[in-house]
């Protein structure tokens, strides 16, 4: 069952396509991902997809409502994550999810009911009554993330949920959410690291100047675009020696500042080569998500 049906979905301002002919089907109970580099086109899309702007072509159905038409009945079974934490540090941490779900009509008592399981899943049992402006960066994201459960939400949408914490906080974060996967919630994720996705994403799409371009499950789009093996190099000379040895040695191979990256199906006779001199470092790991993600989108920066 597809709880998000997206068709031909398209936005432009002015001249510029920023969401091109997009199609998307997210079912119930699984952990969907939207990634690209900045200026991709996923903001652009998740705010159509919450009604929050209007499309200029395409037709968005969520939870069986038509979006935007009906964005408001849709929004009130939608739990959000925004990119950036909007908790009012005039009210305390129970406060701020009990004036959060009076904005979904929820009664007082009910909201009350729910707020002492939501402290113990965002681990904030002790901070009840503590002010935000008290609260660590973490601590802060995992009651925005408990917040948006107050309505009990059948979707959750997070816009890159972990960015700016560190890898405590953010694997803290992750286990939250793997629990609510469990618990067979449908969640819509943005993310900037290809380790959340990798780890959390049952399927995923790549989208780049506003299209897709490339779908399916982590494991499959490493398997069908990476070869199996990747040997960083590092250090004074990478560049020569690659042109030298890497052709002979590599599949593929590709040199970006002073780290040069060979994707091997055997790297024996690399390795081999790489530890019988000392000017070079190397890292030698498993291909992964951020390998297929490069491939697709390039490893320049993107001005936005």
């Amino acid at each position: 069952m597809s709880l998000i049906s997206v068709r031909s979905l398209g936005k432009r301002y002015g001249d510029t396509a920023v969401v091109r002919g997009l199609n998307l089907d997210i079912h119930a109970g699984e952990c969907f991902g939207l990634l690209g580099p900045n200026g991709a086109g996923k903001t652009t899309t998740l705010k159509m997809l919450l009604g929050l702007i209007a499309p200029d072509d395409g037709t968005i159905e969520i939870l069986g409502e038509p979006v935007p038409l009906r964005g408001r009945e849709a929004r009130i079974r939608i739990g959000v994550v925004p990119q950036m934490d909007n908790l009012d540090p005039d009210f305390s941490v129970a406060e701020n999810l009990l004036v959060y779900g009076r904005y979904f009509g929820i009664s007082d008592m009910l909201i009350h009911s729910r707020i002492p399981a939501l402290l113990e899943f965002a681990g904030l049992m002790s901070k009840a009554d503590a002010k935000i402006t008290t609260l660590s960066g973490g601590m802060k994201r995992r009651l925005t993330l408990a917040r948006a459960l107050i309505n009990d939400p059948e979707l959750i949408v997070l816009d890159e949920p972990t960015t700016g914490l560190d890898p405590q906080a953010r694997h803290v974060i992750w286990q939250g959410l793997r629990r609510l996967i469990a618990q067979g919630k449908t969640i819509l994720l943005t993310t900037h690291f290809m380790e959340e996705a990798e780890r959390l994403c049952d399927r995923l799409v790549i989208l780049d100047h506003g299209a897709a371009i490339a779908a399916g499950s982590p494991r499959e789009m490493i398997a069908a675009e990476i070869e199996p093996s990747v040997i960083e190099i590092y250090g004074e000379g990478v560049a020569e020696w690659g042109s030298t040895h890497a052709k002979a040695l590599c599949a593929r191979h590709e040199i970006t500042g002073e780290t040069l990256f060979c994707y091997t199906h055997d790297g024996t006779g690399l390795l081999a080569r790489l530890h019988a001199q000392n000017s070079l470092r190397y890292l030698h790991r498993p291909s992964n998500l951020e390998d297929v993600f490069l491939k697709f989108t390039g490893r320049e920066l993107r001005d936005s």
